[in-house]
Parts: structure tokens; sequence; C-alpha cells
């Protein structure tokens, strides 16, 4: 059936199709009610409702049917598109109009058989049960045939795959419904699989349940199955990881669909599929946060975010953005990187709140016209030099950025009356075994000294955590790079553990950290149990569909310098305190530095023009626990 090219000729089909259709319900009401009275005693009424007022009833309750389908949005849509919220409003619409015509023949009725407003209410009550199955019925035969030959036809001129959906709950039967419906992306769903025993044996949109995802190393030879689609939710990451390990030893290619939260957010429709990533296997369970709280803290506020060109700082752009701050202040030195945030700030929507900045966070004079000018409420420093062997070789230069960049913004948070200063920190402050640790411990105590000296309009807060899975200079993209390089993948220690969260996860723990924390609290966030770097190697192999150690060789290295085995989160003489989030902890330092900022400072420029071990020998006197690695 060809679909109407404009306006006018869809309104003038829709009309045609449904009056034609109201025409027959009606018709086939008088003929239920009154056919089989013809030929007895009430012949002569009989024939007048057939033969005088069924002909008269027609040409009122037609169109009325017709004008209040068109009310409720009939014919506005593609028609052979239907689902049940456009099948609800054809029910009320149907409904309005049988109604209507109750109402009016109550009201003006006259009880003659040939009046034409007063058809007998068994006649309007049967009139809409068949309007609705004749109306519902044409559509939803229309978009089977459709979907059966038509959109067969299409995907018939490519390659089909057939697929297997692992998970036959909403996800998965979205799933289902939508590749059914667009055959043309080639994927053909032939089962699914699932955990629940209660649904094997049943039929979703007419694809099977037929059982586990253990069944799964029959589903090539039996059912031509070459790729399995997880439809599982986020939070059952080990049942994820079982799954995927099972398709890798049959051979299945595995893909996922997206979050129900993506889902549900109409960013994506479940048919928008991709490969399976480590984030998907490592991750856990997403945080609840308290959405309430973090609003409060952002919306109509100016919010200044450094470092916003960097992977965790232009997350934190993305979320304040979607918080409806009064002003977002995006400042970076790099101006590719902080072009690219604006870019994507601008693309979801945000590009009338932003205002990006190419400064040096360490530049005290261009950071004061940047708080004089804006004047933030909230400062997230994401700001730093954060790649270990890098700040190695030049300590300095951590030193200039991690200290006094971070020093050069709190002080004039401080001075400008931002309520809230937030240092994004790292476990890797703790204990540190390099110089980039040592820098950001430094950055600890300046937030800590701050919080003492600066009269407490400002609460200065420090939040750690650990690796972030796919940020910047993590191993996971060196790891996918070494892969599709075709090997060796460079794991340093066979028993190197690191802490992993996903972004997203992580900046909106940051957020909610900055709702927890007092003045002068050290926050940390819960990371769950530390990964062996080597599993994680091992299973970007083989979600790359390649065996490790055979397709893939990994090659220890050896530890790199300054590197630990394990990363740990609390320093010695750190209490803990709870907080409302059970994901979000508090350590607080039995005491702050002696020192006041200027003359802690002021030893901290004094290591710059010193090099190599002279300085991280200064550095170590800052920070006692600190253990310089020595070539």
């Amino acid at each position: 059936m060809a679909a109407p090219v404009n306006r006018f000729q869809r309104a003038a089909f829709f009309f045609a199709t449904y009056g034609v259709l109201a025409a027959l319900s009606l018709w086939g009401a008088y003929e239920l009610r009154f056919a089989a009275e013809e030929g007895l005693a009430q012949q002569h009424s009989a024939g007048a409702y057939l033969y005088v007022q069924r002909p008269l009833v027609l040409l009122w309750l037609i169109p009325l049917k017709v004008l209040l389908l068109g009310a409720w949005g009939q014919f506005r849509g593609v028609f052979y598109y239907f689902r049940l919220p456009d099948a609800f409003r054809m029910g009320m619409a149907l409904g309005t109009a049988t109604m209507l015509a109750l109402v009016l023949a109550a009201v003006v009725g006259t009880g003659n058989p040939a009046d034409p407003f007063d058809p007998p209410n068994g006649v309007l009550l049967v009139d809409f049960n068949l309007s609705l199955v004749l109306f519902m019925g044409f559509r939803v035969s229309i978009r089977a045939l459709r979907e059966r030959f038509w959109s067969k036809a299409q995907a018939t001129q490519g390659v089909v795959e057939r697929i297997a959906i692992v998970g036959a709950g909403q996800a998965g039967a979205q799933l289902a419904s939508d590749l059914l419906s667009r055959r043309g992306h080639g994927i053909e769903p032939v089962c699914f699989l699932d955990d629940d025993a209660a649904k094997h044996g049943l039929h979703i949109h007419g694809v099977p349940v037929i059982g586990a995802p253990e069944r799964m190393p029959e589903l090539a030879e039996k059912y031509g199955v070459t790729e399995i689609i997880l439809a599982l939710p986020a939070a059952a990451v080990r049942r994820i990881r079982e799954v995927s390990t099972l398709a890798s030893a049959s051979n299945l290619r595995v893909l996922v669909v997206p979050s129900m939260a993506e889902l549900a957010g109409g960013r994506v429709r479940a048919s928008d599929i991709r490969p399976i990533s480590v984030e998907d296997i490592l991750g856990r369970e997403p945080a609840k946060l308290d959405d309430a709280a973090i609003d409060a803290m952002v919306k109509g506020r100016t919010v200044l975010v450094t470092g916003a060109g960097g992977s965790i700082g232009s997350e934190i752009s993305r979320q304040v953005a979607a918080r409806s701050p009064a002003r977002l202040i995006i400042l970076d030195q790099c101006e590719v990187l902080l072009y690219q945030a604006e870019q994507e700030l601008i693309a979801a929507g945000a590009g009338a709140l932003i205002t990006p900045i190419v400064a040096d966070v360490a530049d005290p004079d261009r950071m004061r016209d940047v708080f004089a000018r804006f004047r933030p409420s909230l400062v997230l420093h994401a700001a730093a030099h954060k790649h270990v062997p890098m700040m190695e070789s030049q300590p300095s230069e951590a030193l200039k950025n991690n200290v006094l960049g971070t020093a050069v913004v709190a002080r004039l948070a401080a001075e400008m009356g931002a309520e809230k200063f937030v240092l994004i920190s790292s476990d890797k402050a703790v204990n540190p075994t390099n110089v980039m640790g040592a820098s950001k411990r430094l950055a600890e105590l300046v937030v800590r000294s701050m919080q003492a000296n600066s009269g407490g309009r400002t609460a200065f807060l420090a939040v750690r955590f650990g690796n972030v899975l796919g940020s910047s200079g993590s191993v996971i993209p060196i790891f996918r790079r070494q892969i599709a390089a075709g090997g060796p993948v460079t794991v340093t220690h066979p028993d190197v553990r690191r802490y992993f969260m996903t972004i997203p996860e992580a900046v909106g723990l940051v957020l909610q950290s900055a709702t927890l924390g007092s003045g002068g609290d050290i926050l940390v966030l819960e990371m769950g149990q530390p990964l062996k770097i080597i599993d994680v190697a091992r299973q970007l192999i083989e979600l790359s569909g390649l065996r490790p150690d055979i397709d893939i060789e990994i090659r220890i290295v050896g530890l790199r310098p300054g590197e630990k085995l394990v990363e740990e989160l609390q320093h010695e003489g750190e209490q803990y305190r709870p907080t409302e989030h059970p994901r979000v902890f508090r350590f607080v330092a039995e005491q702050a530095s002696p020192d006041t900022p200027e003359a802690f400072l002021a030893r901290v420029r004094a290591l710059l023009p010193l090099e190599g071990q002279a300085c991280k020998q200064g550095i170590r006197e800052l920070v006692p626990e600190y253990v310089p690695f020595t070539e």
C-alpha cells in the first residue's frame, strides 16, 4: 500500500479509509440487531430501522467518528505504524463518538423508528464493538503485512545475520520488536535465551525462548546463529561476564543493547546495538544518586570546571550542564580538547549555558581575571598532570600544575566567595611512590591548609578515586591499541591490581560528594575490589574475538618507575567517618598542615628549579610517607 506523500493526501486517505470502516461497522450493527426480525410480527419496525433510519444515521455518525479520530491524532501518524498508544487513542475517539450518540438519542430522540437521531442503544453498543475490531484489526493487519512481506523483501537484498537474544525481559522484547519491524538492519532474531525457567517454551513476538544461556554451544549448528545480543540489566555484571565467556567458547560474537536509562530517555532505540566492551563486564551496579541534593547545589548557579577538556573534566561538564546551572565555565589550557568538549556540549543543547576559557590554572593573573568576571559559586578542579611515567621524569612540572595550580584556583575561590571548591584527587596520593601521586597529596594538603586559613566562607573538599575506565592514559585504551596492532599486550606485573570505575559513575559520585562533605574533608569513593590488570587484558582480548597467549601475546614488562602493585585509599592517621551515601566515605585528618598556605607554597616553589632526584627528595620532606623511585 503506497504511503500518502503530503499532508492533504494523507488526510484524504485517512478520511476515506476510516469512513469506509465506520460505514461497514454501523451497517453491520443494524444487521446484527434487526435482520433476524424481518418476516416476523415486528417486520414493520425492523424494516423502518433498516431501510429508513440506517441510511440517515450513516450521514451524521460516520463524519462524527472520523472527525473525532482526527481530533485524537489518528490522521497524523504513519499508517503502517500502530502500537498500543495508537490503539488507546483510537479507542478513546470511538468511545467518545458512541457516548455522544447515546446522549443525543436520549435528549432529542422521539422513539420513532424513522428518527435519524434516535438509533437504538443496542445498535450503538454493537457498533462500538464492531468499530474497535474493524479499525484496530485493519491497522494491525497493514502493519503485519508490511513487516512480513515488504520488510522481508528489503532484508533479502543483503546478508541476514541470525542472532540469539540473551534476556527475555523488557529490553530483549523491545529489541526483537524493533528488529522484526525494521528488517533492513539485516539482523533476524531466531531465539531467546533466559535464566527464567518459567519463560522457557514461550514465544515473544513470535520468537521462541528456547532455554538458558548454557544452551549457547548448540546455537550455531541448530539455529544458524552467528551472534548473540545481550539484553541483560547493567547490574548483572557477573552474569554478563559468564555469558560472554560462553559465547567466546562457542565462537559467537557478542553485542549489547543500550541501557534501559538510555532507552527510556529516547536517545537510542533498542536496535542500536554495539559490541560489548570491557565496561560492560567490569562495571558495577550503578550508584543511586541524590539528584535533588545535586540539583540544589548546581541549579541556577555559576559553575567553573577546570581541566574541562580531559576525560573526567568533560564528563563533569556534561553532568553539570544537564542540571540547569545559570552558567557553566569550562576551562582548559589545551585549545583542541576544550574545543571538542565545547562542541559536545553544544550538540547536547547546552550551548547557551557554556563559556569556554583557554587558560593555565597556574597563571594567577589570567585566573584572577576569570574569577573576577564570572564569580563562580561552585569550583570543580579537575585540571592536573596525571601520567605517572611522564611526571616521574619531570617532577617540577607536576608540582607547578598539580600543586601551585591548585593553590591559585583555591585561593581565588576563597577570595571571590565561592561556596565550594572540590579537588579531584587520586588513590595514588595515598602513601605515594611516584611524583604524580606525591603532587596530588600536596594538592590535598593545600586544600586542607586553605580550609584552615580562609575564614570559613568557602568549603574546601578533595575527592579520591582510582582508575577510570576509558579515561585518557588509562590502561584500557592502551590495551585496545595493542590488540588492534596484533599484540603484544604489555602488562607490567602479573600481580598488579587496580580499582576501576566508569567515568559517568565516578563523576556522579564526585558531584554527590560535593553535597555531603564539609570543609576540610577528604572523600573517598567506594570502588569495590581491585582487579588484576592481567585478567582485564585477557578479557579484552577475548572480547575482540581472539585468544590470549595464542592469537595475542601477553608480555610481562616489569613495573614502571613509581608503580605500586596495589593502590591504597586511606592514609595512616586519617579517621573514617560515614556519610549519608553508602558509596562515599569521609576521611578526616588528625590535624591540618602547621604551615600557612604561603609558607607551604614557598617550600614547593623552591623545588621547581631542581631536577630529578634532588626535586624528589625535596618533595619527600613535604610528604614524609612518599617513597621516591630511585634509578
